[in-house]
């Protein structure tokens, strides 16, 4: 019988999962995982026995494990092995992918300010378009001048939290032409950050304040529309240089997997790039956030 795809599948990833894991044994010394003899060993890396006991399995489990065997594995079992051998979070996600289960979530791997310099100069030198820079629950933690100008990001009394803002700033949604359009999207790509961190307080209580300050959130909450973030068309009124049309995308930083950083770019054959260039010019700038109705 001829080799099925699915079949030379595994056997790929089985062989990828014994180079993988042999290449990681080996550039763990003894010394790192604590042995007693570790300092004194000329042999490089760790044994597979030495390796199974630190990860507090069997010996001839772990022996099948590296050689590809097909058996029953845990993300407990996982975790153990991967913390024996000093894994990074990317390194530990592709066990999983090599073990035949679902990767766990990433996270970042370095300390809060790691990149935040790089990723403000990165939307800064996006003007004159907005961008700005979310963590896991939509609060802004860094946007450029034409976000502010455009978006109101920064404005006193405005909601740092992009969700309590859209349904809540009574400026950006008269100047939002799209906001009934995307009310309904905004709301399921939430649900959908949600869900990748299931049980978390954090998302709880994002969704408990804006339901308790817009019907309208609540009522869009309680369809359970879940939606992937990506790519959205937002249309603004802007009372100084008029309609502002733009897609916005959501990009993500694999060091820094916390944040997400949103662009507008201006639509194809609109004149909205001219119009943001008036805008943040020195006289736009001043005259930038006044209220709409003033």
């Amino acid at each position: 019988m001829p080799e099925t795809t699915a079949a030379r599948d595994t056997s790929r990833r089985r062989q990828e999962l014994r180079d993988f894991l042999m290449s990681r044994r080996a550039r763990v010394t003894p010394a790192e995982a604590g042995l007693p003899d570790g300092g004194r060993r000329r042999t490089p890396g760790l044994r597979r026995e030495e390796v199974a006991v630190l990860a507090g399995v069997g010996a001839s489990w772990y022996q099948w494990l590296e050689q590809g065997r097909d058996i029953t594995v845990s993300p407990q079992v996982l975790d153990a092995v991967a913390r024996v051998l000093r894994l990074s979070g990317a390194e530990r996600r592709h066990l999983y992918v090599l073990a035949g289960l679902n990767p766990p979530q990433p996270h970042a791997e370095y300390d809060q300010d790691h990149l935040c310099d790089g990723l403000q100069r990165l939307i800064d030198a996006w003007m004159p378009f907005p961008a700005h820079i979310m963590d896991p629950y939509w609060n802004t933690v860094a946007h450029n001048e034409a976000a502010h100008l455009v978006l109101g990001h920064g404005r006193p009394g405005v909601s740092l939290n992009c969700l309590v803002a859209f349904f809540t700033d009574p400026v950006y949604r008269a100047r939002a032409a799209s906001w009934e359009a995307n009310a309904p999207l905004v709301v399921a790509q939430f649900r959908a950050a949600c869900s990748a961190r299931p049980g978390d307080e954090g998302f709880e209580a994002v969704v408990r304040e804006t339901a308790e300050r817009s019907e309208e959130f609540a009522e869009l909450w309680a369809r359970g529309d879940v939606l992937d973030g990506g790519q959205m068309h937002k249309e603004m009124d802007h009372p100084l240089v008029g309609a502002l049309l733009f897609e916005s995308t959501q990009l993500q930083v694999p060091a820094r997997p916390d944040l997400t950083i949103v662009l507008h770019n201006p639509r194809a054959g609109t004149d909205t790039a001219a119009r943001l260039e008036r805008l943040t010019s020195p006289q736009g700038r001043r005259g930038g956030m006044y209220s709409v109705a003033g």
